[in-house]
């Protein structure tokens, strides 16, 4: 190895050190329907440590139905609840909502991000963030990361099993437009 090399080389590696604060996922591990076009990925667990070091530059939306925040809860941690996936009437089949990105660049804006600053998408299990992500990406925006294993998870994992904070209470201001009823 030359001298500048074995001089360089763990600078490289503290520097490297340094700017990853958050071990995001391997995408290898994530299943094929949960994976994004970014792929980007984080554990519900790794969430917080995320938001906390990126200093609160991070849009953190919950993309699930507003009845389905109600009936098994949320995290107080979100900015805001921008379902991807709307039921036009009461026991009808979910459908794309059609302003969803649109809401997701009004809170980006709101919170005085553009599209460039990470933005971290949770549902249910991992599947819909995804398509959400998807979405969010093909619309410009650059680090979309999806909560593989999503607010409820399956065996040990997920938001709530995590140990992470949750609860039924829902922030109005949180919630989708007024006027937005499904």
């Amino acid at each position: 190895m030359s001298k500048l090399k074995r001089f360089f080389a763990p600078a490289i590696v503290a520097f490297a050190l340094a700017n990853t604060s958050v071990m995001a996922l391997d995408p290898g591990s994530v299943p094929a329907k949960k994976r994004t076009n970014a792929n980007l990925y984080l554990a519900a667990s790794e969430v917080p440590a995320f938001l906390k070091s990126n200093n609160g530059r991070v849009l953190f939306l919950d993309v699930r139905t507003p009845a389905e925040l109600i009936s098994a809860g949320s995290a107080p941690l979100i900015d805001a609840n921008d379902p991807v996936m709307i039921e036009p009437a009461a026991g009808t089949q979910l459908e794309p909502n059609p302003d969803f990105t649109a809401w997701a660049g009004q809170r980006l804006t709101a919170k005085g991000l553009s599209k460039s600053d990470p933005v971290v998408l949770i549902c249910r299990s991992g599947s819909r963030s995804a398509l959400a992500a998807n979405l969010l990406t093909e619309a410009g925006f650059v680090q979309v990361y999806s909560v593989a294993d999503g607010f409820e998870g399956s065996g040990a994992d997920g938001w709530k099993k995590s140990g992470l904070p949750w609860g039924f209470e829902l922030d109005q201001a949180k919630l989708p437009p007024a006027g937005f009823v499904r």
